[in-house]
């Protein structure tokens, strides 16, 4: 699916990782991000919020160091992606402020476009923007899904790969790599 990973072409300043969910998209993000620490990095991360081995819903935690609950069980709002409430407001929060188009972000990191962010009009009109600009972008996207999940994986200057078992792991170094060449000192 997508490019080649290992095509290192320097137009392409946008890298979109697809997988079914539960495949490490943001285990990859965050292991990613671990190793930008001389970068500055903008965006978020998602992470799940679980009691009793459950899944209860999903916190954002952006790069800056905010972070909120995005969609629970126990929501009641109007916006809803399976059994979880969206709070969009919310995601519009996040989105104002952490897909930002400032000179002092040397990369952005997204995880994820899904569902429950493109609900959120600020964050589509911000991700949009973000994808126009000439900044490096990492940012992983749902496997399915319409609007602007399909957009994106069709986006000019980007590439799409795929995270399986089997390239997971790998996956981590390849990126780095990508990323490399466009913003050095990896």
């Amino acid at each position: 699916m997508g490019s080649d990973p290992f095509d290192m072409n320097k137009q392409s300043h946008i890298l979109l990782l697809t997988g079914v969910p539960g495949i490490g998209k943001t285990t990859l993000v965050r292991r990613v991000a671990a190793q930008l620490q001389q970068h500055r990095i903008g965006g978020f991360y998602t992470e799940e919020i679980r009691s009793s081995g459950q899944r209860q819903g999903f916190r954002l935690v952006t790069f800056n160091g905010e972070e909120g609950i995005i969609a629970h069980v126990d929501f009641s709002h109007h916006y809803s992606v399976g059994k979880y409430g969206v709070d969009v407001a919310a995601i519009d929060r996040f989105a104002e402020t952490s897909l930002a188009i400032t000179n002092d972000i040397d990369v952005y990191l997204i995880d994820e476009i899904g569902k429950m962010e493109c609900m959120a009009s600020r964050f589509v009109t911000n991700m949009e923007a973000l994808l126009r600009s000439d900044k490096t972008l990492l940012a992983t996207v749902g496997k399915k899904g319409s609007g602007l999940i399909e957009k994106v994986k069709h986006w000019p200057a980007s590439q799409l790969w795929e995270i399986t078992h089997d390239n997971r792991d790998a996956l981590v170094t390849e990126v780095c790599a990508w990323l490399d060449v466009r913003i050095g000192n990896i």
